[in-house]
């Protein structure tokens, strides 16, 4: 069974390999999402890595905290998104 891995505080410069590269360190990734804006279609800041459960608490351990491209990662287990009403603009 997989796990998602919230990634924070990447830098803008930073691309979706080198975030591979470095989690698979700690065993195999199924996937890397960037989040971007929508309405301007910009890189927000943060993603998501999929690994499975053992390899994703070792990466959490080993990343949280970790220096890449200037910036320390925030690297936790990710959690369920709250529901949210719909925006509605008038």
């Amino acid at each position: 069974m997989s796990k998602s891995i919230y990634v924070g505080n990447i830098a803008f410069s930073t691309s979706e390999d080198e975030i591979r590269n470095l989690f698979s360190a700690f065993g195999e990734v199924v996937s890397v999402k960037f989040i971007n804006d929508r309405e301007t279609g910009r890189f927000r800041g943060f993603g998501f890595v999929e690994m499975d459960e053992n390899s994703a608490a070792e990466a959490v351990r080993n990343l949280n905290g970790k220096e890449v491209g200037g910036r320390s990662l925030k690297v936790n287990e990710a959690q369920e998104r709250e529901s949210r009403p719909m925006r509605r603009d008038y």
